[in-house]
């Protein structure tokens, strides 16, 4: 009897977590919703959420809030949006420091597949490879040829340690065996004014970031770092077009809730998502600024950071880049 009472008992309070579920997903949204940005505003999550959030309110049909919470290369944002209520008023814009930081730090106070539920792909955009026109290279294999020169003294700059833009020129040196230092700046802005200074001749910036210094004629971009041409600079070869098959490189930015979510939220998150990014105004804006719209269901979303977090981990490990 205590047995049968004991699961009759356990029955009974699934149904009614399944059912208050049902109702919160039934009234949702009924108020607010907060996005946490973990950046500083003006970077590609802050530029991507403000965008959507032209057409995304309308859509809910509540006001969205961002939030920027800037702090450890996305950790301080990505911990508290990972220990708030999983009612869906409480969300994550996040980009490739997700699954990078997995395997950047030993210690990390969330978990990127476990704490988080993917909702959809926002934005999307390739690195590129950036040279200072003092150099003597107009495309990838001059650059590596002078890179293995014995004269050669080469360095390429980034943003910061563990950011995407150091990666990306990790990855390049593992895969194509140039010899080129590091330097790490803090930030994309002193890595600017340092690159058309010649102080660092390489460098493997997103577009928002160099593409304007590259149409003034200040820097030379040599290729794009993701699989296919980008759209904005279409007469740019990429890395793989290049000699170097399978190099597929890009920065992305997509929303999150934190696990345990309702799926009916989830699902009502992700068809607003894409809705809002069909947007006439919305693509405008991102079209502005140098930013490919990104588009995905949670399932494939879910896909996706399996084998990016399979890429940068195994890059990471035998690089021993580590920021602990």
């Amino acid at each position: 009897m205590l047995r049968r009472s004991s699961v009759s008992h356990g029955l009974l309070a699934c149904l009614m977590l399944s059912q208050g579920g049902l109702l919160l997903a039934q009234n949702y949204p009924s108020k607010a919703i907060r996005v946490i940005v973990p950046f500083p505003p003006g970077g590609a999550n802050d530029i991507a959420m403000r965008t959507l959030n032209i057409g995304l309110p309308g859509l809910l049909g509540q006001t969205v809030v961002i939030d920027n919470r800037a702090g450890a290369g996305g950790n301080v944002g990505a911990e508290i949006a990972a220990k708030t209520p999983p009612d869906g008023y409480t969300l994550l814009m996040a980009n490739n420091s997700l699954t990078i930081n997995a395997s950047l730090y030993k210690k990390l106070p969330y978990d990127p597949f476990r704490d988080f539920a993917p909702i959809a792909m926002t934005a999307t955009s390739p690195n590129m490879v950036v040279v200072h026109p003092s150099l003597p290279v107009k495309n990838v294999r001059q650059l590596i040829s002078l890179s293995k020169a014995k004269s050669s003294n080469l360095s390429f700059g980034s943003p910061g340690p563990g950011t995407g833009s150091h990666l990306a020129g990790e990855l390049f040196k593992a895969r194509t065996g140039c010899n080129i230092l590091h330097v790490a700046y803090k930030g994309a802005g002193p890595l600017m004014v340092e690159q058309i200074g010649g102080h660092v001749e390489v460098s493997f910036t997103a577009p928002i970031v160099s593409k304007p210094h590259i149409d003034s004629g200040k820097l030379r971009a040599l290729a794009v770092t993701s699989e296919k041409r980008w759209s904005a600079m279409a007469q740019l070869p990429t890395v793989a077009e290049s000699g170097y098959p399978d190099f597929d490189v890009y920065v992305w930015v997509a929303l999150f809730a934190p696990a345990g979510t309702p799926d009916a939220i989830i699902s009502r998150l992700a068809r607003d998502v894409n809705k809002a990014l069909e947007l006439r105004e919305v693509k405008e804006h991102f079209l502005a600024a140098s930013i490919e719209i990104g588009s995905s269901t949670p399932e494939s979303l879910n896909q996706f950071l399996k084998k990016d977090f399979a890429i940068w981990d195994k890059l990471i490990k035998a690089q021993h880049i580590s920021l602990d």
